[in-house]
């Protein structure tokens, strides 16, 4: 029989100061560039031990929606903080190793036969998937669908229907983790330079070249603060 009666859950401290700074940032008319208060001065307008702070603000760092600058405060790097359950978060840190070997696995795969097999359309293909990217990082919008495009591009040129069919298999996960990637500061700019390098090996015809380019890319998507973070169990 279930135990009904088992302990009822609670919310954490740090993420009550999450709910306080989503409704500051609101309610405050703040927008990605703005500064947030300091933790000591957050800590004591909150009526919290700095420790709160301190973790409410690594989580919203790993959901790239701040950012803390060596001697130079907290920073919105988002017009709103939209922030994810912590449930939500700790499922996808636990399954997105699993995530970057398959794609390690498969795009490698994918980029050397996309160099030996592809036709001028499917470099055009990819060179119109870099241009959007590019227009969207300039715009300052998080490049998802320039990425997603380029991928599809790439696939695409590899011209294998089983190792397609394999990558729309896991096309959710993969979006999960290029989500995941790209809302990393600086990391919009560093996936086009691999994507433009990934290309060019392939133009090349240059098969190795293209497969190291690639896991060099996933590697990169590897790096988020995601993987590092260790949520308190109590607060």
């Amino acid at each position: 029989m279930a135990d009904t009666l088992r302990p009822v859950g609670r919310t954490r401290l740090y993420e009550q100061v999450i709910a306080r700074l989503q409704e500051h940032v609101a309610q405050s008319g703040l927008t990605s560039g703005s500064r947030l208060p300091p933790e000591r001065e957050l800590a004591a307008r909150l009526g919290v031990s700095r420790a709160s702070v301190a973790q409410a603000i690594v989580a919203l760092e790993v959901q790239g929606l701040v950012e803390t600058r060596h001697g130079g405060g907290i920073y919105l790097v988002r017009d709103r903080l939209e922030v994810d359950s912590l449930p939500d978060l700790v499922a996808r840190k636990k399954r997105l190793p699993d995530v970057l070997d398959a794609r390690d696995a498969l795009e490698t795969k994918l980029a050397a036969l996309a160099a030996a097999r592809h036709t001028e359309d499917d470099l055009a293909a990819i060179d119109a998937a870099l241009v959007f990217m590019q227009g969207q990082i300039d715009r300052d919008e998080v490049p998802i669908e320039g990425d997603r495009r380029f991928h599809k591009a790439v696939t695409a040129a590899a011209h294998s229907q089983l190792l397609e069919a394999f990558y729309e298999e896991i096309r959710d996960a993969i979006a999960e983790s290029r989500r995941e990637s790209l809302r990393q500061p600086d990391r919009p700019r560093q996936s086009y330079a691999d994507h433009a390098r990934i290309a060019a090996a392939i133009r090349a015809g240059d098969g190795q070249a293209a497969a190291e380019a690639m896991h060099r890319h996933v590697d990169h998507v590897s790096t988020v603060r995601l993987l590092s973070w260790e949520p308190d169990e109590e607060d």
